[in-house]
């Protein structure tokens, strides 16, 4: 398996960060009842939808990190009741993945996960599992982003990561993250 498919989940943990730091940015406009109205969507609200993201995050990454913290993870299914609460939550755990993906290697990604179910330990290989938790935060970020649209805040653009057009925008928002075109890509 070649480096860069490494430096590829690397770039995924990265965007997945990028656009949590921006959906929730726009968010922090919401009033909290606006955060918590019902809304269309699989979490009838953005409060909720934006906190199973969090949740189930976690419940991955620590996997991935080899811990056993299992279903616990979801045990307050809100447990950020508040953007403010949420924003740095979602990105402690961001920065927890993209350490994960910064000690791949070809070698590991091929590697197996244990996952604590609580009544079962499942065992995927890591390459799959990322591509999982990946594949899942899109999914609810884009529910998200649509629940958005319906109230009076612009839902912010979310797939222009690797568009040379969005480089300005995009340099002053890695700033904000800590980064830099060359921390997500490399030399």
């Amino acid at each position: 398996m070649p480096a860069g498919l490494v430096q590829t989940y690397r770039a995924f943990a990265c965007n997945n960060a990028w656009a949590n730091h921006r959906l929730l940015t726009a968010c922090e406009s919401l009033c909290q009842a606006d955060f918590e109205a019902e809304r269309t969507g699989f979490f009838p609200s953005l409060q909720l939808t934006l906190n199973h993201i969090y949740v189930i995050d976690l419940f991955y990454v620590d996997a991935l990190e080899g811990g056993w913290l299992g279903p616990k993870a979801w045990e307050n299914e809100v447990p950020c009741r508040s953007v403010k609460e949420l924003k740095p939550a979602q990105a402690a755990v961001d920065r927890r993945l993209i350490a994960v993906c910064d000690a791949l290697t070809p070698d590991l990604l091929n590697d197996t996960v244990r996952v604590n179910r609580d009544t079962l330990v499942q065992t995927e290989r890591r390459d799959r599992l990322l591509m999982h938790l990946f594949q899942h935060q899109i999914h609810h970020r884009g529910q998200a982003h649509a629940m958005l649209s319906g109230t009076t805040v612009a839902p912010p653009q979310l797939d222009e990561f690797f568009a040379a057009a969005e480089a300005p925008l995009r340099a002053a928002e890695f700033a904000a993250l800590g980064w830099t075109e060359e921390t997500v890509w490399g030399r």
